[in-house]
């Protein structure tokens, strides 16, 4: 921990009951990770809308610059053969 009074920010994830992605909810404040899963069921699953947390300390997350998006994604627009837009699609297929 810092050296600062403050107990560092948690981020946190929540899986619904539809789904299989957990998907960012919100942020607090805990002293360690056990007390940011607690503080997390408490605000965040009142309505027993989840069925699974991730609490993730904020200053552990990794993430990539907004200005680097050329380099990281750019590169995959020459690689046709990755998207399926060359396909025939029969005509019972209307979904895609």
């Amino acid at each position: 921990m810092s050296n600062n009074k403050e107990w560092p920010l948690w981020e946190v994830f929540l899986r619904s009951r539809a789904g299989l992605d957990h998907k960012h909810c919100g942020s607090l404040h805990a002293a360690d990770g056990a007390m940011a899963l607690q503080l997390a069921r408490d605000v965040y699953t009142r309505r027993q809308e989840g069925v699974s947390i991730w609490v993730v300390r904020a200053d552990h997350i990794h993430a990539s610059d907004p200005t680097d998006k050329a380099a990281l994604f750019d590169p995959m627009a020459d690689k046709i053969y990755r998207h399926p837009t060359f396909y025939e699609l029969p005509d019972e297929v209307d979904h895609m």
